[in-house]
């Protein structure tokens, strides 16, 4: 199977080339189609095994037109926030498409002209998403799809608060990815409390440092 035959639209498919892949790794091969239909995914693959465009790919395809605040991503860390946008820009490059990266310990002149500028994705972590949209700088009311990575991870780090209050904010009609290292009892509960009768993607390959 190469990307081609997964049914992305061309301004993707000539990023993924750019980049120099040709074939999808077992977590894309399995992913992508789901989502591309439109359902929700529970993904367990680790880092290193192409688990951000697993889910990249198939929510830029969706999106493919510009429109405010369309699509959210949640990361744990300001690093991993940083490594998803750093994918949706390369691989949305072609669509035209503007996005906004919030983290906190750093100060929100940046991220408020970004968020001034109606991005239509938002990537960031639960923390500083909290605070701008308390002060009012943005809102959930028109996410279609809502994008949970390193779940385990923002369980461990204390982050279910937030991640469920946010969750919240977005509509009930939205399109929910989690994508998490392992499903361990606290991210299935999150799962069968945010997901509707999600696809799955399980991948057991195990990464070991050299």
């Amino acid at each position: 199977m190469n990307f081609k035959d997964l049914g992305l639209c061309p301004e993707i498919l000539r990023s993924i080339e750019e980049r120099g892949y040709e074939e999808p790794t077992p977590v894309q091969a399995k992913a992508i189609p789901p989502i591309l239909e439109g359902r929700d995914m529970v993904g367990s693959a680790q880092t290193g095994t192409g688990k951000t465009a697993a889910f990249a790919l198939p929510t830029l395809h969706r999106l493919r037109e510009p429109g405010e605040c369309r699509a959210l991503a949640l990361a744990p860390t300001r690093e991993l926030a940083i490594q998803i946008e750093e994918n949706f820009r390369f691989y949305g490059k072609h669509l035209g498409l503007k996005m906004a990266l919030l983290y906190g310990g750093v100060k929100y002149g940046k991220q408020l002209e970004q968020l001034g500028n109606k991005p239509d994705i938002v990537v960031a972590t639960p923390g500083r998403l909290l605070d701008h949209m308390g002060q009012g700088n943005l809102n959930l009311g028109k996410i279609e799809t809502l994008i949970l990575d390193e779940v385990d991870r923002m369980l461990d780090m204390g982050f279910i608060e937030d991640v469920t209050k946010i969750i919240q904010k977005t509509p009930r009609s939205r399109q929910t990815l989690l994508f998490s290292a392992t499903i361990p009892d606290s991210v299935r509960r999150l799962a069968d409390w945010a997901l509707n009768d999600p696809a799955e993607a399980k991948i057991d390959i195990k990464i070991t440092a050299a």
